[in-house]
C-alpha cells in the first residue's frame, strides 16, 4: 500500500496506490470535514462508503470522479484484490479554506457542487461521472512521474490546476445540457399557452412571466425551437385556425375574424391573404 499525502495551495491531495496477491481491506478516515473530489485510475478497485450505518458501494471505479463531503464519521473502505488494484487520486479542501484557494477553485466549487459546500448530513454526494481521455491521461501521470523536490511539487500544482480545469469544464457542459432541457420546458410551456387562448394572447411579457424567464430569453429562445418570432407564431396559429372555421365549421369571415381576435376585417383579410395567397373569401 503505496499513500502520499501532500499540501498544495490550501488543498491536499492525497494519493493512494495498492496491489495485491490476496485481498485486503483499506479503510481511511478524515480528521476534518472536507469537500473531496476522486479521481480513480487504471485500477477497478471496490469502493464502500459507510456512515450511521448506511453503506453506499461502488463496484466499477475504473475511470470514475466521485465528489462528495464527507466528515469524520465517514468512513471509507477500499475493497483490493488480485483483479482489482487500487488507483486514487483525491483533491480535498475545507470549507473554511474556499475563499483563499488561488484560482478561482472555491467559485466554481459554489457554483457547481454548492450541496458539498452547505451539507446537510455527514456524507453529501455530488456528481459521478467517467474521467474524459484528458483527464485520465493526467490522473496516470501522477502516479507515473519520477521527479523530486522542487521540481515534483511544481509538476504537481499544474496538473492539479489542469484537472480541475477539466473537472469543472465537464461540469459546465453538463450542466449547460440541463438548462437546454430546462429552457425548452418553458419555451414548449410557452407555445401551450399561446394555443390555448389564440383569441386573447398574453403580453411578451406576461408570457415570460408564466413560463418563469425573461423576454429577452423567451424571445430567442422561442425563434430558436420554432424557426419564427412569438407573435409571428401567434398569427400563424390564428389564421391556421380561421381557415379551419371558414372552410370546415362553415363561420362566417367576420365570424372567424372574432374567433382569434381580430377586431379589424381589413387587417384580418390582408394577413390571411399574406399568408395564404387569397382572400378569405375565396376560401
Amino acid at each position: 500500500m503505496n499513500r502520499e499525502i501532500l499540501d498544495i495551495n490550501d488543498c491536499t491531495i492525497l494519493l493512494e496506490e495498492a496491489s495485491t496477491d490476496n485481498s485486503l481491506v483499506d479503510s481511511c478516515f478524515f480528521d476534518e470535514p472536507v469537500i473531496a473530489i476522486a479521481f480513480y485510475g487504471a485500477g477497478d478497485v471496490g469502493l464502500k462508503v459507510k456512515y450511521e450505518g448506511k453503506t453506499k458501494e461502488f463496484h466499477h471505479t475504473k475511470g470514475m470522479v466521485l465528489s462528495f463531503y464527507a466528515d469524520e464519521q465517514v468512513e471509507f473502505e477500499h475493497h483490493v484484490s488480485p483483479d482489482k488494484p487500487l488507483q486514487c487520486l483525491v483533491i480535498a479542501t475545507t470549507i473554511r479554506n474556499l475563499d483563499k484557494l488561488p484560482n478561482g477553485e472555491g467559485q466554481f466549487l459554489e457554483q457547481f457542487l454548492s450541496p458539498l459546500v452547505h451539507p446537510k448530513d455527514h456524507y453529501v454526494e455530488g456528481p459521478v461521472f467517467k474521467m474524459s481521455p484528458e483527464m485520465f491521461l493526467l490522473v496516470e501521470q501522477f502516479f507515473s512521474n519520477t521527479y523530486e523536490g522542487g521540481i515534483k511539487m511544481l509538476f504537481y500544482k499544474s496538473h492539479m490546476t489542469g484537472l480541475l480545469s477539466h473537472y469543472f469544464g465537464q461540469l459546465a457542459a453538463q450542466q449547460s445540457i440541463q438548462m437546454d432541457a430546462s429552457q425548452l420546458e418553458k419555451i414548449n410551456l410557452a407555445q401551450e399557452i399561446l394555443l390555448s387562448d389564440l383569441e386573447n394572447p398574453p403580453s411578451l411579457t406576461e408570457l415570460a412571466h408564466k413560463i418563469g424567464t425573461n423576454t429577452n430569453t423567451l424571445k430567442k429562445e422561442f425563434k430558436a425551437q420554432f424557426g419564427v418570432p412569438v407573435f409571428k407564431y401567434l398569427q400563424n396559429e390564428r389564421l391556421k385556425k380561421a381557415y379551419n372555421l371558414i372552410k370546415n365549421e362553415q363561420k362566417t369571415i367576420q365570424e372567424a375574424a372574432w374567433a382569434v381576435g381580430y377586431d379589424s376585417l381589413g387587417s384580418f383579410s390582408n394577413a390571411f391573404e399574406k399568408k395564404f395567397g387569397y382572400r378569405p373569401s375565396q376560401v
